[in-house]
């Protein structure tokens, strides 16, 4: 089984992949899953995204079937960003299943329109954090409270070789709860994060005092974990769905917001039926109708 191109080159500053089959970097940042990649303009790639995860500032390249990862060694690339995007996970298998579960047309065109997208493993915190954010938010306003979050209480991170990649001379980590906590509610209120500063922290301090445990919504079922997760002050199912399809890699759950409803009740889709993968079926569905509406 290969799930990953033959040949990978590495230097001090970058991974290149080449023979990347169902990658699409600009789908993977533009279907509503990551708020801190944004476009390089005048890259001298087709493609370039760069962002912040896992504390590091990279940029994401594409040409054709030719991935580089800048700002990454051949050690972060194995312990981070071979995981991050997925690139170890067997895409074609994980169509087929997709594709088994269902027989409508309008799967099989969405799969093909959005068969770029990969599901990132983000951090688990940053995730929930996210998507408390992203409730009654289009994503520039996501995504500029989430840069103002992280300016105000994450850590520096010196990203000055990174300029020519989309980068500032200074990019910030996402805040620990522990330095949410610390904060207070007053403060995220200062960010303008409106209704949901209460949420934000209410969430923080749950897992900073342990009623909140990622290690054992790691290991509990979907449904489960779920409810766990409604437990926080704002989180319903769809905070929660996105929480574990995006930050704890449980690919089954399946977030229902105003899009997916729309083509729940257009194309009479259930869930329940998708299998294992819905949440990537989801993805696909979302991305098509989104694409379509433009």
């Amino acid at each position: 089984m290969q799930t990953i191109s033959d040949k990978i080159y590495f230097n001090k500053q970058s991974v290149r992949l080449r023979g990347v089959d169902f990658f699409d970097v600009c789908a993977i940042f533009e279907c509503g899953q990551a708020f801190r990649f944004d476009k390089v303009e005048g890259s001298a790639h087709a493609v370039e995204y760069g962002g912040v995860a896992h504390g590091r500032y990279i940029s994401l390249a594409q040409d054709g079937d030719e991935i580089i990862i800048y700002g990454a060694d051949e050690a972060d690339f194995y312990n981070i960003w071979r995981g991050y995007f997925a690139l170890d996970a067997d895409m074609a298998a994980i169509r087929r299943d997709i594709l088994a579960h269902s027989d409508a047309p309008r799967l099989s065109y969405a799969a093909e329109v959005g068969r770029g997208i990969r599901i990132l493993r983000q951090d688990a915190w940053e995730a929930l954090c996210s998507f408390i954010i992203s409730q009654n938010n289009n994503i520039p306003r996501i995504k500029s409270l989430i840069r103002a979050l992280c300016e105000r209480l994450g850590e520096p991170i010196d990203a000055s070789d990174m300029l020519s990649h989309g980068a500032r001379a200074t990019e910030y980590t996402f805040p620990t709860p522990e330095t949410i906590c610390a904060a207070g509610v007053d403060v995220l209120r200062e960010l303008k994060t409106g209704f949901r500063a209460k949420y934000i922290y209410d969430a923080a301090r749950r897992v900073c005092d342990g009623r909140i445990s990622f290690s054992e919504i790691y290991a509990a079922p979907t449904a489960e974990a779920s409810k766990m997760l409604e437990e926080i002050s704002g989180v319903g199912p769809k905070v929660a769905a996105c929480t574990l399809l995006f930050g704890f890699g449980k690919l089954d759950a399946f977030p229902v917001d105003v899009w997916i409803r729309r083509v729940i009740e257009k194309y009479g889709f259930d869930p329940a039926a998708l299998g294992d993968f819905a949440g990537l079926a989801q993805q696909y569905l979302f991305y098509a109708e989104r694409e379509e509406s433009k």
